[in-house]
Parts: C-alpha cells; structure tokens; sequence
C-alpha cells in the first residue's frame, strides 16, 4: 500500500487555474492539503479526489472513459459525477468538489462528500438473500446488495472465524510487515450492523435444500432464502507429503494463516517456500523484507512461465534473486523431516519455516451435493445463475461463459471475484445483465508491480513492447494471431488501455 502524499500537489485550485492549463483534459491541482482532480470532458469540467480509494492509486495518471475515470494500478473505476466506486477493487466512493467557472477560469473551494442516491430494486426483487461464503465475492455481493437499495434480509455466511479481509495484502504488505493488521478487514465490524447483513462467521453449511429454499448449517439449524448466492471460493492445495502436517509447514489463504506466518517468522533464520506461484514469490519477498534466509523448490524451469510466458519468468527469478532468493528449480520436496526438507534431487534444505504455495482448488463439495451442474468448477450462464434458478454462484467456484475468449472459464483471482460478486448481486435483483468484465490480477514482488489483463489458458506468441529487464514492457499473448491477453510493469496506461479495448471487442 502506498504512503499517502505529503505534500499537496499543482497548482492551488481554490485560487482558480485557467482552461489553458489543462493537458490531455487533466489537471492535477489542490484545495488545501487534498489533491483534486480537474477532468475536461467536452464542455464540462469534474473536479474529485485525486487518489483512489482502494490503495491510493494516483488517478491523474489513470484513463478516463466516458464520465468515468479508471485507476492506473488496480483498475478500479470510479464516477466523475457522483464519486461512487463504480467497480471493485475500489469499494469506497471518492469525495466530489464544485467547480465554478468564469470565463476560461475555473475555481475549486467546496467539498460533496458521497452521499449514495436512494435506489430501488426492480419490480419482484426477493426479500430474502443468503450469501454463502465470506471472501471477495460474498461481501462485494453484500455491499451491492445494500448499494442497490435492497431492503430485505441479508445473511453473509462464512466459516471463516475473521470477517471478510484485503486477502492480496495477507501475502504482501501485511506478511511482510509494512501494513498494520487493521488496515486489512474490508469493513469495520460496525459496517454489518448498520447495514443490517447478518454476518456469521464460523459457521458451515452443510447443505441446501433447493425445493425448500433454505441452506443448512452445521449445528442443524436452517436458513430461508429466496435467492442464494454460493461464493466458496478456493482451499490451497495441500502436500501428501511425509512431514507435511508439523506446526512448522504453513499454508496461506486466510487471516489466520497469514498472522501464524509472521508469528513464526519472528524466530525463523531460514524459510523454504515449495512452489514458485503468484502466491510462493509474494510470500518469498515479504519474508526477505523480514531479513530471512529463503529458499523456493519448485518443479518448473522458470518460475510462473506457463502463464507469463520464458522471458517475463526468467526476469521475475533474477528479481527475486537479486533480494537474495535462493531457487532450487526442476525438483520438488519429497519429504520434511523435522525441520529438514528433502529434495528429490537428494538435496537436504534446513528450514525453520515451511510455506506451501503450489496452487489452490475450488471448494466444490457443497455445490456438487446440492446437485448443480459441474465442470471443474461451477458452471453459470452469462448472467451467473447456475443449473437450479434462483442459485447464483460467483468467484473462484464461478465457471462462465466469456465472452472474450468465448470459452467456458474459471479464474482465481481476487478482482475477479469481486466484480462478480457485484455482478451476482444486481442480477439476483432481477436486473439481468451478462457478466462481461474483462479479467484482472496484479503480483506485486518488492517494487515491481506485474499487471494482467485478459485470460490466455494456451498461446503461441508472445509479442514484446519495451524491455523486460528494464522494468517497462508490456506483452502480447497470442493465439492463433489473436489477443487473448497482455501484462505489463510501469505500463499502466497501457494496460488500462488493453483492458478498454478488449470490452470494446477490439484487438489491444
């Protein structure tokens, strides 16, 4: 997460500033000590916060698409007319300012906080709605829920034991020790309360009962629901490996997880992580910035290459290894042997600290008992309703027909999750658009953000723009002489641009 500004940036708008000041129909200026944001859009001028809400992205840099703006590092959108957070990963709305005009000069002094429009579901909308699982998808689909003006009750279920949390940040700034633990729930406890969401936590559910209309909880008791969103999301995949079940071999998905870590890693001089996922290499660089020793097995030649392809995986290891990572490449653990990891090149690796990264599956069981239709995932259609009306499913369970790629797909990411979780929430309503946002991921490893947009599960060429180890690039996936992806560093623009041109249907 970035520092906010210190110092307050361009000119004084309070002072006034002139129409001629204006490049490319931006002005970044100030009232005070806030940023403001000017933005021109043919005849009219919107002045909002300058950062965005999410991890204070710097919308001055950022691409403005109708009367909307798009933040340069996440991709959140937000209104130019209301500040509202348009879609995720920003769920806050930003703070408008008037702007007066006189003449070709233009002058900002008074602040308009947010104040969300009264809006009123369609015709028919349910009364009762329970959401089924407590992550990026389930609270995005509850605080739309609530945004929309849905008045009825609202359950968010989780078995979880912590309220829905920023879980990018658990293998990040929080696990490295940059961000304190509050930083990380997504809402106050205060937010379900006066937002009337029944929020239960630690509670499983062990069936639906679809013709009745109610879930089942572990403890027998039932819940009524006339539309039912399932959000499960994802289990890390763990090692059936001797030794994988010590105290001192973690795996990471939750807050608890991340918090055992960090507890851990207090009195750890040496780490082994097995596997050189997304997740294996943020947790390898935030236990570097805790100044210990770590190793990384993983079976591949280069890490991360099946998805960003030879040359952005070699760049990433010689990042990591330029922090002092050490990799052990085309092997794997065979066994933990107390604090001894066994290699099955017959290497030994001594370790105080075991992290698992090697992947997650999608948690399925409750889906596939309740009798829904299943392909490696949850198949939806395009407005993510599944096989049983009035069941909507969303997140890293969600399989849905894309109109991008035009593939049935599945996608493990947290942006992704929560945009459709957004989308569930307005279809339950009755409202009945097709979920067509474009993926999005971001890897952030030390100072070197990866962004991507798209989905390429194959592809044949990779076209390269700028230079890679230079850290300003933006690549190409291609199949077949198709698109189908592009990932970038320091080419955010670029890469909100691809994401733009790729829901316009157009090649990026």
């Amino acid at each position: 997460m970035a520092d906010q500004q210190k110092e307050p940036a361009g000119p004084d708008l309070a002072s006034g500033v002139a129409l001629s000041d204006f490049k490319n129909d931006m002005l970044l200026g100030h009232v005070g000590d806030q940023d403001v944001l000017l933005v021109r859009i043919k005849d009219e001028v919107f002045a909002i916060d300058a950062h965005c809400s999410h991890y204070h992205g710097p919308l001055a840099d950022g691409l403005v698409v109708g009367d909307t703006i798009r933040c340069p590092w996440h991709h959140a959108c937000f209104s130019l007319r209301s500040g509202e957070a348009m879609r995720a990963p920003a769920l806050s709305a930003l703070a408008i300012w008037k702007v007066e005009r006189q003449g070709d000069t233009l002058s900002v002094r008074t602040r308009q906080d947010h104040t969300q429009p009264a809006r009123r579901p369609p015709p028919g909308a349910p009364r009762r709605i329970v959401i089924v699982g407590g992550g990026a998808a389930g609270f995005a689909a509850a605080e739309m829920l609530r945004r929309e003006g849905f008045g009825g009750e609202l359950a968010l279920v989780s078995d979880d034991a912590a309220a829905p949390v920023d879980r990018p940040n658990l293998s990040k700034d929080y696990l490295a020790g940059s961000a304190p633990e509050d930083w990380v729930p997504l809402r106050p406890d205060s937010f379900y309360a006066d937002e009337k969401i029944d929020l239960r936590l630690s509670t499983p559910v062990t069936a639906i009962d679809g013709k009745a209309r109610q879930i089942v909880l572990g403890d027998g008791a039932s819940l009524p629901y006339d539309r039912l969103l399932l959000a499960t999301g994802a289990e890390p995949v763990r090692l059936q490996i001797p030794g994988a079940d010590q105290p001192h071999v973690h795996t990471l998905r939750t807050l608890a997880d991340s918090a055992a870590i960090i507890a851990a890693a207090k009195a750890a001089r040496r780490a082994v992580v097995i596997g050189a996922s997304f997740i294996g290499l943020e947790v390898a660089a935030s236990l570097r910035a805790r100044e210990i020793e770590v190793h990384v097995v993983a079976p591949e030649q280069r890490p991360m290459e099946r998805v960003l392809g030879p040359e952005m995986g070699d760049f990433v290891r010689s990042l990591h290894e330029e922090h002092g990572v050490i990799f052990h490449l085309a092997d794997t653990v065979v066994a933990i042997d107390g604090k001894r990891a066994m290699l099955k090149s017959g290497g030994t690796l001594e370790a105080d600290l075991v992290v698992v990264g090697v992947g997650v599956r999608p948690r399925l069981a409750l889906a596939e008992r309740s009798g829904l239709a299943l392909d490696r995932g949850v198949l939806v259609n395009p407005d993510l309703e599944t096989s049983v009306p009035g069941i909507f499913a969303a997140g890293d369970i969600a399989r849905w027909p894309d109109p991008h790629s035009g593939q049935n797909i599945r996608v493990e990411h947290w942006v992704v999750a929560e945009r459709q979780g957004q989308a569930a929430a307005r279809n339950m309503l009755g409202y009945g658009k097709a979920f067509d946002a474009v993926p999005f991921f971001w890897s952030q490893h030390y100072d070197v953000p990866i962004n991507y947009v798209g989905h390429a599960d194959e592809f044949d060429e990779i076209a390269v723009d700028g230079d890679i180890k230079g850290r300003d690039c933006l690549l190409r996936y291609k199949l077949k002489g198709r698109v189908l992806a592009v990932s970038s560093i320091y080419r955010d623009l670029a890469s909100l641009q691809a994401e733009l041109a790729m829901e316009q249907g157009r090649s990026p």
